[in-house]
């Protein structure tokens, strides 16, 4: 007869008698919004490395109070998704180029926590010169480099760090040294550079290891925000899914085959005074350029009104056709007017006769982004240029054609046009070369964007040959005087068009 055994209840435990020990960091957003059904977890697979490494720099920038003003630069790769779990200031990059846009984040802003994260396909391979270059130069930022010997994220293709004779799907008998060479040691090599300060391996292999981890993470990011240099750490990380091994396994393989071939060392750890004394003296934007007249008490150039907000202008012609050097005139006297301006120039490898165009942004306030989809102005020298620009042109903008008139097939119907013979002009005033000069002139007259008297400032201190330099007074003089003498009384003016 069968029996009944009855297993008593375990007590209830009062929560109120504990104290939480282990919780999500604060670094980490509450919920990643990657995907709607899997707010509570990320993207890796089980196993993998990246996750605990996430864990050792959030809970660092946690425990130093840095999270409000650190900036994490994204790679492509597996940890493409940095950005849904940090919740710090993000910028995804293209593959290789974090330690570039690290360098321009930190010097633009240093006050800030710059953090480079990359994968050894995207740092040791596409991205090699980037991260030697900035550890020479010693940025302030600090790298941390998984090596997980392997491409995850593409295929389980072989990377620059994979093991002599480790298998991959381009390398199906095994790594060879005399066909794919050695794999890179990138903390051994950047270790020979002169600049770094701090550079130590770390593993993911054991308990033990992790918490020798936990430690070379934070003091990178100590030494940063004490204000010290380059700062590297390389974290050697399983990655069971491309290995093909269990999660336990890929942490002994770690132990028993990277390790050795990968030795766990503080290779750089000291202060480093980088010679600064070749230091050009401060000027102003304005002194630097020659610009106009200083303001009284304050060194800035007088404030001029201008009646945009934002104006974006597209040049474009033929090379030879002096299309980037407008832009870059327009550009700077943008500068010298008190704007904030960019410049984006666009063309193929022909030197002369091939297509050209670029972008120039002037604004009142910081702009966005160089490029241009939607201009206001389109100033095409060819009919080339416009008939492949003029449909971006913003409703209500202005096209500033270099022809008598338009093509008979031709309608443009959402933005004023201005045709403009420029090259006879000037051929008649004894140079082609100032063909760009009456456009400018044009472009000044009919949307008084920008002074006159600031194009010829600029002209002045750009054009050193005399006779070259009383042509383009004559062409500034031309272009303005043509749209004075032929544009009808009723046409839409600048003013009108983009006031704000």
């Amino acid at each position: 007869m069968a029996t009944l055994e009855i297993i008593p209840e375990e007590p209830t435990v009062s929560t109120d008698k504990y104290e939480v020990a282990h919780a999500k960091s604060e670094v980490f957003y509450p919920e990643y919004e990657r995907k709607t059904d899997l707010k509570h977890q990320t993207h890796y697979c089980p196993g993998c490395g990246h996750g605990v490494v996430h864990k050792l720099i959030a809970e660092a920038l946690e425990d130093l109070g840095v999270q409000d003003r650190t900036i994490l630069v994204s790679p492509v790769g597996c940890s493409v998704f940095a950005y849904y779990y940090f919740n710090v200031g993000n910028v995804q990059v293209a593959h290789g180029r974090a330690p570039a846009a690290a360098t321009g984040l930190k010097r633009a802003c240093p006050d800030k926590m710059v953090l480079a994260y990359q994968g050894d396909g995207d740092l040791a391979a596409i991205g090699t010169a980037e991260i030697v270059h900035a550890a020479n130069r010693g940025e302030k930022i600090s790298v941390f480099f998984v090596n997980n010997a392997i491409y995850g994220m593409t295929g389980g293709q072989m990377a620059p760090t994979t093991l002599v004779g480790q298998r991959s799907t381009t390398s199906p008998w095994g790594r060879r040294p005399v066909n794919e060479g050695f794999p890179l040691h990138m903390a051994e090599l950047l270790s020979t550079l002169e600049a770094p300060v701090y550079i130590e391996r770390v593993a993911l292999s054991d308990n033990k290891n992790i918490m020798k981890a936990r430690k070379a993470v934070r003091k990178a990011l100590e030494l940063q925000r004490a204000g010290a240099g380059f700062t590297f750490v390389e974290i050697l990380s399983p990655c069971p899914t491309i290995w093909g091994k269990d999660p336990v396994e890929a942490r002994k393989w770690i132990g028993e085959k990277m390790i050795p071939n990968f030795p766990l060392n503080v290779f750089r750890d000291r202060q480093v005074e980088i010679p600064n004394n070749n230091v050009p003296p401060h000027k102003s934007v304005a002194e630097l350029i020659g610009g106009e007249e200083k303001a009284a008490g304050n060194g800035a150039a007088p404030a001029r009104h201008h009646h945009f907000r934002e104006l974006g202008i597209k040049v474009a012609g033929f090379g030879g056709q002096g299309v980037l050097l407008l832009g870059q005139l327009l550009a700077e006297m943008g500068m010298r007017e008190g704007l904030d301006v960019s410049w984006l120039p666009s063309y193929g490898p022909e030197m002369r006769s091939g297509s050209a165009h670029c972008h120039v942004c002037l604004s009142k306030d910081r702009i966005g982004s160089p490029l241009l989809s939607r201009p206001q102005i389109l100033i095409a020298m060819n009919e080339i240029s416009l008939r492949k620009f003029a449909h971006e042109v913003e409703p209500g903008g202005f096209i500033i054609y270099g022809r008598e008139q338009l093509p008979e097939d031709l309608s443009v119907s959402q933005a004023q046009v201005i045709c403009i013979p420029a090259s006879e002009i000037a051929d008649r005033l004894g140079s082609a070369k100032v063909a760009n000069v009456v456009m400018m002139g044009a472009l000044l007259e009919e949307t008084e964007c920008l002074s006159p008297a600031t194009a010829l400032k600029v002209l002045e201190a750009k054009v050193k040959n005399p006779a070259l330099l009383e042509l383009d007074r004559k062409a500034l003089d031309a272009g303005r005087l043509y749209i004075d003498h032929t544009v009808a009384v009723g046409a839409v003016t600048q003013a009108d068009g983009f006031a704000q």
